[in-house]
């Protein structure tokens, strides 16, 4: 193999690598912001747990975070729940940095 060929292997690992953290982080961080949401909404255990996992799920509709938002704003406002969409953005903003920092922990 040659040097080249070794370099672009190199930056092609290194891409498969980054984009598989990324998606992993995301997750994490739809749990972590669905756990709060559930939080806010009255929801303790199991059922905190499973809307997480529907917000999880949530981010599989389009590219994007704006469908996870739009399930958040939506359970939010059905439950006539006040929070703000820049309190909400906030929070997945917030979330994403502790969920990177939970896998670069090993978490």
């Amino acid at each position: 193999m040659t040097q080249f060929d070794e370099r672009e292997k190199a930056f092609e690992n290194k891409f498969a690598h980054d984009a598989e953290m990324e998606f992993r982080a995301a997750s994490r961080r739809n749990r972590l912001v669905g756990l709060w949401a559930a939080e806010k909404m009255g929801l303790i255990g199991a059922d905190a747990e499973a809307y997480a996992r529907e917000v999880v799920k949530a981010d599989l509709e389009e590219a994007g975070e704006e469908d996870v938002f739009r399930k958040l704003r939506r359970d939010l406002d059905a439950r006539e729940i006040q929070v703000s969409d820049s309190e909400i953005r906030h929070k997945m903003a917030e979330t994403m940095a502790e969920a990177k920092e939970q896998i670069l922990q090993g978490l």
